[in-house]
């Protein structure tokens, strides 16, 4: 595991130890339990669709997003995509290197009609409770972090739970990790990120793609700030992209979101 990966996933496990003692696993599903139901992921007919992702900020770019109130920028952001026909928007929660909160996901679940994602380092299955407990209807999960047997866990609670989840790898060795939960109705995503050196190699995508479960929707992440990038994406079989900075610091995330889905089908 790259140095940036370990410390994200340490991280994340003391924010995960102090909601275990904030709140509790029994509080906590009693809140997942009574939220508001998800909201299922739909896939148009037409082939294509686009995961767009509310950022302020990353390591490799630093503050993405202008100075104002942090929820309303978010909530914004959130709305003009989703209006742009994404199929679901993402919510960095890591406050760290991406300036996320728990907050940003409930204020974007309560405002959008699409279903949303938590997207963060997580490594405890309090944290799947924690985003149902916030209105999420999908989970990010990093086949590197969690490892098989917290994969299948965690993959079980969120799919007990109504929700959605998105399996990432970065590479080959990592589909057998993750092959684990491959029975059950998730989607395999591919980062292009290389997490040393935070550079995007995006042929990976392809390189990538004939190794994943040709019966689960496979998403291409990190690398795609372009119309063409996602049709190039689209051409390879990828069933959807998930797409961050490049819509948040593009001018329009709404239009961006909007050409990128057209040239994708």
């Amino acid at each position: 595991m790259s140095d940036f990966l370990s410390s994200m996933a340490a991280s994340s496990r003391l924010r995960a130890e102090r909601v275990k003692a904030r709140i509790g696993m029994r509080g906590l599903r009693s809140r997942a339990d009574s939220a508001h139901p998800t909201k299922s992921l739909v896939l148009d007919p037409s082939g294509f669709d686009l995961i767009a992702e509310t950022k302020l900020a990353s390591p490799s770019r630093g503050r993405i997003a202008g100075p104002s109130d942090d929820v309303n920028q978010v909530v914004v952001l959130a709305e003009g995509m989703a209006r742009s026909g994404a199929a679901a928007i993402s919510v960095l929660t890591e406050p760290d290197s991406f300036d996320g909160s728990i907050e940003h996901l409930e204020a974007v679940a309560s405002r959008v009609d699409v279903p949303v994602m938590r997207k963060d380092f997580l490594v405890d299955p309090i944290q799947i409770l924690e985003a149902r407990a916030n209105g999420a209807s999908g989970v990010l999960l990093i086949a590197r972090i969690t490892g098989e047997s917290k994969l299948i866990e965690m993959t079980d609670l969120a799919l007990e739970l109504g929700m959605f989840v998105l399996v990432e790898i970065f590479e080959e060795g990592e589909v057998d990790v993750a092959s684990s939960v491959f029975d059950r109705m998730v989607l395999v995503g591919v980062n292009a990120r290389d997490l040393s050196t935070l550079k995007v190699d995006r042929s990976r995508h392809a390189e990538l793609f004939s190794k994943l479960p040709s019966h689960l929707p496979a998403v291409a992440e990190s690398g795609i700030t372009t119309a063409d990038h996602a049709a190039e994406c689209s051409r390879l079989g990828y069933r959807l992209a998930l797409v961050g900075s490049s819509l948040v610091d593009g001018g329009s995330a709404k239009d961006l979101t909007r050409e990128m889905i057209e040239a994708g089908r």
